[in-house]
């Protein structure tokens, strides 16, 4: 089965992890719809060099902590291009203290972005791909929905939670052929986890080369960074018929942290 001619959401897509999958699908011929905040301009470049890839690439800036904006941008979706068959919830924020001086602001702004946004998102493109007898919904989870690290609280218990909602949608859909599944990516250098090595670094009393060698890549075995293409290449397995009996799981991409 081909997926060239599908339609794909990539949230929190601008930059980093998801920008990297959006490529990977505009090069395996899927449309892809980008959303996520930045520069216009920079936005708009990105947009077209996706569609140098031969699909139709749109850009959305729905914010994703808001329900009405994500049902408005998934409606849309499906005027523009008919259906809407695959999801990838990636949108996320960060935020590194300890729980005594942890905002709470930030923990209800990591919740909604990384947690419900999630929810909202499939709970309105489901009857998309229901009525066109199929789909894929990919959640871009962690190794922190796996193990804890310290000075995370609201960013691991919002990823703990993605791997309950992906199993819980998985049962619900599997009759439909639709599948859910989870990615749990070890540390990619993207730009949320260059901001991380500053913060952790005052967290900790370390230097930004210890957070490297110590905190981030301390516990991925190969002592490499996951890169954005080979977590392109695992969503497109999720997408592929190959996976189409793969559902309710989630898939380690973390150079060996959580086997540990």
């Amino acid at each position: 089965m081909s997926l060239a001619g599908k339609t794909a959401l990539i949230t929190g897509s601008t930059s980093g992890i998801g920008l990297g999958i959006a490529e990977g699908f505009a090069e395996a011929g899927i449309n892809v719809v980008i959303n996520g905040f930045g520069d216009a301009a920079a936005i708009e470049q990105e947009r077209a060099g996706l569609e140098a890839h031969g699909v139709k690439a749109v850009y959305y800036g729905a914010d994703m902590s808001k329900p009405d904006a994500i049902e408005a941008m998934i409606s849309s979706i499906v005027e523009e291009f008919g259906q809407l068959d695959i999801v990838v919830n990636n949108a996320g924020i960060q935020h590194v203290s300890p729980v005594e001086e942890f905002p709470p602001e930030e923990w209800d702004a990591i919740l909604a972005i990384n947690l419900s946004s999630a929810f909202h998102t499939i709970r309105t493109a489901v009857p998309s791909m229901k009525h066109a007898g199929w789909g894929r919904i990919i959640n871009l989870a962690s190794a922190h929905g796996l193990v804890a690290s310290p000075y995370k609280s609201a960013y691991v218990s919002a990823k703990h939670g993605m791997l309950g909602l992906t199993k819980t949608i998985a049962l619900e859909i599997a009759q439909d052929n639709i599948t859910c599944n989870a990615i749990c990516p070890g540390y990619v250098h993207t730009p949320m986890v260059e901001k991380q090595i500053p913060d952790t670094a005052n967290a900790r009393g370390l230097t930004e080369d210890e957070v490297i060698r110590d905190v981030l890549l301390a516990a991925q075995w190969t002592k490499k960074f996951v890169t954005v293409e080979q977590l392109a290449g695992t969503a497109l397995f999720l997408c592929s018929e190959h996976a189409e009996n793969i559902t309710g799981t989630s898939i380690a991409v973390d150079g060996g942290w959580t086997a540990a």
